[in-house]
């Protein structure tokens, strides 16, 4: 019998929100393995959660001035949205402040301690007189001494790079209140690593073979390990962490470091109560499967397994560490504070389905060197890897079947090149069922277009336009074969797509499928396929610069930002006292006052066309005096030549604010000049209304225009 898969991924530090990289790196290579082992239908649990101890929380909790508790549920909950959007899928998602870690890092602590593993270490320590306590190394601030650098860290110069200590500074001083600290001395427990080298080494060595761990975790490892291990510091002079249960260590904490793994542990105790031994505590009929990226494998390669061990119970170990290299953004990398690259929020905001962010990310991970999110890439491994392969293969031969066998999928002999496609499939597949067994996704999507790629082919050489002429057996026959090959494409593209392999599978007419189905070409037979559909429109290749510029940091002055339009209903439509071509319109924008808004349509509509339409306004232009006739906005139409277009905005609310896709509603109350307003190219592109080359949308509907398909808004 197949073991136990326990499944974690690197918890998530909770002071920040996750970077693509961040997301690839961990919960989704997790999330993908995870609904692989379901669908194979092997026990299976999927454990994460938030990291929430530790100095950079408590250190940004004071400066800004709230509490480190108020941190953490502030970016937990972002955290979980985020992965939420993702379709990440959780078995336990937890967070380690919480009264169970604390009992469980406790008492893991106290088995080491029992079994003699710990030693204490006196040093000397920056202390703040003011704040009443030590202070972290990035909490204080100096002259470097090898560059001069003025404001370098306790840990590391940002003018140089070089890595510090704090009291190699000069000058040293406070980051939170400017003081000069004073150097006192101060204990720690340290965990006493070369004790347990040798039965960690031996663990190791077994594991990397048995686990088949890549390159990059089986050389960093044993690259610690040649070094040779030296005593590590579990305790910090710190408020916010795990308290330690020793006397004379009452003020302090565990180091983040230390508890953080054990986190793995006391969210699954959290979540499943006793039940948590069947998974940490059976090592002979559990395997674990750890992800992360390679800066934390250290963390489970050696010092969470010397803790184990360290403790002398039956811990279940890491089976498998699937670690990854970085991706990085375009020729930078990400950084939230320069505006540098996608975050998770952006996904959610850009509108982009997320199951294209899943493919390719998945299709670039980076698992044996560093990679980049490059948007054109993007754009072109969506549109022509996968939509113009996976998604052409399921429309043609799905259109195909309903309109030529009305959806059927009648049983007929299948001739001998029939079959010999039906081995090429089947020797595809099962390598596609090793990659996912290897932990190795991305060669599991490098296959899967790899077998759409040769299903197009063979519906291309079997020619059923033509062939349906002569002998309909055959095209059916053509048919069978390839509803079997896209319901086992969503059997396997669901661990990574899970959207889309739901919808392939409406798409046949089946509630869903799993690894045991695929293979078997007469399933399906007798039955009727459901309602075909084009999986995702083709990602339009002039947001690329667009969305470059947007999240390159660079800072520029957006004119979109200064422009309101909203959704109006107009209420009166009259005449223009003086000036023949104009007409004055009253129209409600949602305020709690009707504006008065003069226009130039009277060329183009009668007054019964324009009242109680609901219109475009351009609603924080600058009053204007029309021929004497105050107009507080503007209607917007689609122009070009002599005719013009009103803005199909019918059924949307009143007072709606349009804003581009991907980004959020925001009201902009300060007035702006018509020359301000002309600053933004709106134009009607292929019927759908975009401000400088991006879509404009209300409510989740983008505008549209039905004639002027292509023309200019004003």
């Amino acid at each position: 019998m197949t073991k136990k898969r326990l499944i974690t991924s690197a918890l998530p530090y909770v002071n920040n929100e996750p970077h693509l990289g961040n997301i690839i790196g961990c919960v989704l290579s997790a999330d993908v393995f995870a609904r692989f082992c379901r669908s194979r239908n092997y026990e299976t649990l999927y454990v994460c959660g938030t990291d929430e101890y530790g100095t950079a929380t408590e250190t940004k909790a004071l400066e800004a001035g709230v509490t480190p508790r108020q941190i953490c549920d502030k970016f937990h909950a972002i955290h979980k949205k985020i992965y939420a959007h993702f379709n990440i899928s959780f078995d336990l998602f937890g967070r380690t402040s919480t009264p169970t870690h604390t009992d469980v890092v406790q008492e893991i602590f106290r088995d080491v301690l029992a079994n003699g593993h710990l030693i204490e270490i006196d040093s000397e320590q920056y202390f703040s007189e003011t704040l009443d306590t030590f202070l972290a190394d990035r909490l204080i601030v100096g002259t470097c001494p090898k560059c001069g650098y003025e404001d370098a860290r306790g840990d590391q110069c940002d003018g140089c790079g070089g890595l510090l200590t704090p009291t190699e500074l000069r000058n040293p001083r406070c980051a939170i209140d400017g003081g000069v600290p004073v150097l006192r001395e101060t204990r720690h427990l340290y965990l006493n690593l070369p004790d347990i080298s040798e039965p960690l080494e031996h663990f190791q060595e077994a594991a990397y073979t048995a686990g088949n761990w890549p390159n990059n975790a089986v050389t960093t490892t044993r690259a610690w390990m040649a070094r040779g291990l030296e005593p590590r510091a579990i305790t910090r002079d710190l408020k916010w962490g795990v308290p330690v249960p020793l006397a004379g260590f009452e003020k302090k904490v565990f180091y983040v470091w230390f508890d953080a793994p054990i986190g793995y542990v006391s969210i699954t105790k959290s979540g499943l109560g006793d039940d948590w031994e069947k998974w940490w505590m059976d090592p002979e009929n559990t395997e674990l499967y750890q992800f992360m990226a390679k800066d934390n494998i250290p963390f489970h390669s050696v010092i969470f397994p010397a803790t184990q061990l360290a403790t002398g119970k039956p811990w279940t170990m890491v089976h498998h560490l699937s670690s990854t290299e970085y991706l990085n953004y375009e020729d930078s990398k990400f950084s939230k504070s320069r505006n540098i690259g996608v975050f998770g929020t952006d996904v959610i905001d850009l509108g982009i389905p997320v199951d294209l962010w899943r493919f390719y990310l998945l299709a670039v991970r980076p698992e044996k060197q560093d990679t980049a999110f490059c948007w054109q890439e993007f754009f072109d491994r969506v549109n022509n890897e996968f939509i113009d392969n996976i998604g052409n293969l399921v429309n043609r031969s799905l259109v195909y079947c309903v309109n030529n066998f009305d959806g059927t999928l009648s049983a007929v002999p299948l001739s001998a090149e029939q079959q010999a496609f039906i081995q090429e499939a089947l020797a595809l597949e099962t390598k596609i069922t090793a990659a996912y067994e290897s932990v190795s996704p991305r060669e599991a999507v490098r296959l899967i277009l790899a077998l759409g790629k040769i299903s197009n082919r063979f519906f291309q050489e079997q020619e059923p336009w033509v062939t349906i002429k002569v002998d309909r057996d055959a095209v059916q026959g053509t048919i069978n074969i390839l509803a079997h090959v896209i319901r086992d494409l969503a059997v396997m593209l669901t661990p990574i797509m899970p959207e889309t392999g739901e919808r392939l599978f409406n798409m046949l007419g089946i509630e869903a499928a799993n690894w045991d189905d695929l293979g078997d070409f007469t399933s399906l037979l007798g039955r009727a396929v459901g309602a075909p559909e084009i999986l995702f429109p083709k990602l339009d290749n002039a947001l690329v610069p667009v969305y470059k510029e947007r999240f390159s940091g660079v800072t520029r002055v957006d004119p979109w930002a200064k422009i309101e339009l909203r959704v109006g209903k107009v209420l009166a439509v009259e005449s223009h006292p003086t000036a023949s071509h104009l007409y004055v319109e009253t129209i409600d924008i949602g305020e709690d006052q009707p504006r008065v808004i003069a226009s130039g349509l009277v060329k183009h509509f009668q007054p019964e066309d324009i009242l109680g339409q609901h219109v475009l306004v351009a609603s924080n232009l600058s009053p204007a005096n029309l021929s004497g006739v105050i107009s507080d906005g503007m209607i917007l139409c689609a122009a070009k030549k002599k005719k013009m277009e009103m803005i199909s905005t019918a059924g949307l609310p009143v007072g709606s604010i349009v804003h581009r896709q991907g980004e959020a509603p925001e009201e902009r109350p300060d007035k702006i000049g018509i020359d301000e307003f002309k600053a933004v190219d709106l134009r009607a592109k292929d019927g759908v209304v975009q401000a400088d080359g991006i879509p404009l949308v209300v409510n989740g509907q983008p505008l549209r225009v039905t004639d002027l398909l292509n023309a200019k808004i004003g």
